[in-house]
């Protein structure tokens, strides 16, 4: 009878448990599931990357990378999970000095565009993110001619909410800036007399993938009609 009563013992004692940890997964499942995210494409017609430097002390000429394409997956509700994926073309460099383009881009002696005919930015990481500023450090990984390097942008919420042009789709835009050097990515051509520090401005604004998609699909086929 006593080996009896230590089997039904055992036997409620195994069942609590196995209910207790059901409702803990379940729990956290449910917190999961209540996060907001929502996936966004870069819209490359209003996200431009600038960039200056020092032209031997006299002046700070300024370039921009002009097509900027990527995804953002934005966390509503957890925003420092939010992550960040982007590449530039290097053949979308803009100098604004036709003859400088086609030096920087093709000669090889700064991007070696032929063998890496991109600059990628993945990011790792969210921290110092104030709610209140909407301000935050983006920390990610920037690949410049095959050489990869750890940068911080400070970066700033522009806005959230609705998009007018796109049907009230969710939206998003941001600014950042950071500054770099060139050398790190094998661009050295001129240092010190061309700065080797590169300063950064970054402005990006962003659509709910869907809707985006929605809009590049109308805009060809309204195209496709004419």
């Amino acid at each position: 009878m006593k080996l009896i009563r230590q089997i039904l013992v055992a036997a409620l004692l195994a069942g609590a448990s196995a209910s207790a940890m059901a409702v803990a997964d379940k729990t956290v499942t449910d917190k999961a599931a209540t996060d907001k995210v929502v996936n966004y494409t870069i819209d490359p017609a209003h996200s431009f990357v600038h960039f200056s430097w020092s032209h031997v002390g006299f002046s700070n000429p300024m370039a921009d990378f002009t097509q900027v394409n990527g995804t953002i997956m934005g966390n509503q509700t957890h925003p420092e999970k939010s992550s960040v994926s982007v590449t530039m073309p290097v053949k979308s460099l803009d100098t604004h000095v036709p003859l400088l383009n086609e030096h920087l881009i093709d000669s090889g002696d700064y991007f070696k565009s032929k063998e890496f005919p991109g600059v990628t930015f993945k990011s790792t990481g969210i921290k110092a993110l104030d709610k209140k500023k909407k301000t935050f450090q983006l920390l990610g990984e920037l690949t410049v001619n095959g050489i990869s390097k750890p940068v911080v942008l400070q970066a700033t919420l522009n806005k959230a909410g609705p998009h007018p042009f796109y049907e009230n789709a969710d939206a998003a835009g941001f600014n950042a800036t950071t500054r770099l050097k060139r050398s790190a990515f094998g661009i050295d051509k001129f240092v010190p007399m061309v700065s080797d520090e590169l300063d950064v401005t970054i402005t990006v604004e962003a659509i709910e993938a869907v809707a985006f998609q929605k809009m590049l699909d109308k805009q060809k086929a309204d195209a496709a009609k004419k």
